[in-house]
């Protein structure tokens, strides 16, 4: 559930560009570990993803990814290469692809403008970055909420997002910070939306059923794209931008 809107996303991103392109997409997952996006990317089948190539530093990792993509039946379309956002250009150094996914990536690595500028250069010439990063609204408010007020006011005011030298994560954005690292890495926008704006909040007794799920998803994502409201996307835990070269 807390990736659904996501998935749902690239995958309608998939779909049109595959459609518009009249071909296959070739797919970078920057990070991607065990296959969590790259797997069903595949399986989306060979007339909408022609491969997916999945660079992360973990060979534990891959190796899971590996075995994943196995067990369904898309080892042909999914390969598995050792590396980072440093060593990308020698990992992959046809840099060609039609989709770069980088999610949860932007926050740990040491310079978030540099690892842009080097998936831009991995793209095809009017090729779409899909980026997901963790938001720092939704860490103020969630802060607030259990009662850690000054941690909340960290958050908000500190450079890097973080609630102090205890937080876990080494950043959070907000879509202003976002936005211009996208444009000065050479990107445009097309679109973007919250993720998971409820779905850390509602009670798990709540979504019991495959309905009750559904229910969500639909209020996420019209919470997230609602254009009387487009300020209630930046209150998401992340924040997804749809960016494309050229």
């Amino acid at each position: 559930m807390r990736t659904a809107a996501l998935w749902a996303t690239v995958r309608e991103l998939v779909v049109d560009r595959a459609d518009a392109l009249g071909r296959p997409l070739r797919v970078l997952d920057l990070g991607g570990g065990t296959g969590e996006l790259a797997v069903p990317l595949a399986e989306l089948g060979p007339d909408l993803v022609a491969g997916v190539t999945v660079v992360d530093p973990s060979p534990d990792a891959l190796a899971a990814l590996a075995r994943r993509a196995a067990e369904s039946g898309v080892s042909g379309r999914v390969e598995g290469r050792q590396g980072d956002a440093d060593t990308l250009a020698a990992v992959v150094p046809g840099r060609d692809f039609d989709l770069v996914c980088c999610h949860g990536v932007l926050e740990v690595v040491d310079d978030p403008a540099l690892t842009l500028r080097q998936l831009t250069a991995a793209l095809t010439a009017d090729g779409d970055l899909s980026l997901l990063v963790s938001g720092r609204l939704a860490a103020v408010w969630a802060r607030a909420l259990a009662g850690e007020l000054g941690q909340a006011l960290a958050v908000l005011t500190s450079a890097d997002g973080r609630y102090g030298p205890h937080d876990p994560l080494p950043r959070r954005f907000d879509l202003h910070e976002l936005t211009g690292l996208v444009h000065d890495a050479g990107l445009q926008v097309q679109r973007w939306h919250g993720i998971r704006l409820l779905a850390d909040l509602v009670p798990s007794s709540a979504l019991d059923s495959d309905a009750d799920r559904s229910a969500l998803l639909a209020v996420e994502r019209a919470l997230g794209e609602h254009p009387a409201y487009p300020f209630l996307g930046e209150l998401g835990a992340g924040l997804h931008v749809l960016a494309r070269r050229g």
